[in-house]
Order: C-alpha cells, then sequence, then structure tokens
C-alpha cells in the first residue's frame, strides 16, 4: 500500500484544486496537492515538502480531515487529507497543468482523480455553501 498525503487549503470559503499533468497517470482530472510520504518521513513533513515542490508554500499542518483506501488497478493508496494553512508564499503551479479555487458547490464541474471521491462528499456535506 502506498501511503499519501494532500493538503485542505482554504481561502476564505473556496478550497485549492490541482490539475494533474498530461503525462501523469489520471492526466488532467483534478485533485489536492500532495504525494507520497518518502522512506523516513512522517505525514506531516511529506505534506510540507509536496506543498513546497508543488506549490511553493509553507504550510502548517492543521489536522487530518479525512482518510481514505482507493485500489487503482495497478496500485492501492491510503490517503490523508490534511487542513493545512499557508504560512508563506501564494500557492504557484510549479508542477500541475492547472489550479483552482473552488466552492464546495461547484465539486460537480470538475473531474476528479477517484479516490477523492469519498473526501470530496464529506467536504460538501460539512461545508456545503458555507466554506
Amino acid at each position: 500500500m502506498t501511503e499519501v498525503v494532500a493538503a485542505l487549503i482554504w481561502k476564505e470559503n473556496r478550497f485549492l484544486i490541482c490539475q494533474r499533468p498530461e503525462k501523469k497517470a489520471c492526466a488532467l482530472l483534478w485533485e489536492f496537492a500532495g504525494g507520497k510520504v518518502e522512506a523516513g518521513e512522517t505525514p506531516e513533513q511529506a505534506l510540507i515538502r509536496e506543498c513546497r515542490e508543488e506549490l511553493g508554500i509553507a504550510v502548517r499542518p492543521l489536522g487530518v480531515f479525512a482518510e481514505t483506501t482507493y485500489a487503482y488497478p495497478d496500485i492501492t493508496v491510503h490517503l490523508m487529507l490534511f487542513h493545512a494553512a499557508v504560512e508563506k508564499g501564494d500557492p504557484q503551479c510549479l508542477e500541475h497543468h492547472d489550479m483552482r479555487w473552488i466552492l464546495p458547490s461547484e465539486i460537480p464541474m470538475y473531474p476528479f482523480c477517484p479516490a477523492d471521491k469519498e473526501i470530496l462528499e464529506k467536504i460538501q456535506k460539512e461545508y456545503g455553501e458555507h466554506g
């Protein structure tokens, strides 16, 4: 099983989503910024590193919002989505094809990676229009 972390970053009532690059698995689907936990890292350390690499920002993990396990045909991932606060910088699109700040009500307008489905439903249920 592959351990994966991702960041739920809010700006007022919108949260950040990123579009996967064309040349990677799940090409051009939307996801949360993040990635694999490397050997010797805690999930929090991985989240800080991934946000620095992908978005050029320093974040502070604020606790796990949701966890899910999803089996793709070639890999099974255990995904931990952390609430994260931006401590330094503005998110930049360093590795992704695109990025957007969306309202929970706009989730259905974006095709997301299958592993994110349960988490997105939880965001819609808990935050609805209010963020």
